[in-house]
């Protein structure tokens, strides 16, 4: 491995843990101390408009529909998730947030929005632009 690919390796890795802690640190506190990060990612996924089913959640999330199931019923304990089953069809099951879910939601909107800021307030407009091509790139190939 050349030294630029090993570097960008080192970066990467060095991102994603920080990422990984800081998130940790500044998400799960105070009233939201009784969730995980990941509940913190479904809390987004279901987000603030219409209520979704799980096929769609699980979809966002990339995971299965077993998996989420897990999740919202410790989130649905915790009073942070609404479900009510269709009308039309009643196999089908959507997801809202509750009062302290949409609590969670700014919280957690609110502490990205705080990162976007840090790693821009140095930056020139084109090397906005240039962070936001990179960040694009990184994010099609990991996916």
């Amino acid at each position: 491995m050349n030294q630029s690919k090993k570097k960008i390796n080192q970066l990467v890795v060095r991102i994603f843990n920080n990422i990984m802690q800081e998130e940790e640190k500044a998400l799960v506190v105070g009233e939201f101390n009784n969730i995980s990060v990941n509940d913190m990612h479904i809390i987004e996924a279901i987000g603030l408009d219409e209520p979704k089913n799980m096929s769609r959640i699980a979809g966002i999330m990339n995971v299965t529909v077993g998996t989420l199931t897990i999740a919202i019923n410790n989130l649905l304990k915790k009073g942070y998730v609404i479900r009510k089953r269709s009308e039309k069809d009643r196999r089908v099951v959507f997801i809202s947030l509750s009062e302290a879910g949409k609590r969670a939601y700014e919280h957690h909107a609110k502490y990205h929005q705080s990162i976007v800021k840090r790693l821009t307030e140095d930056l020139k407009d084109d090397e906005v632009i240039v962070l936001e091509k990179a960040l694009g790139h990184m994010a099609d190939k990991l996916q």
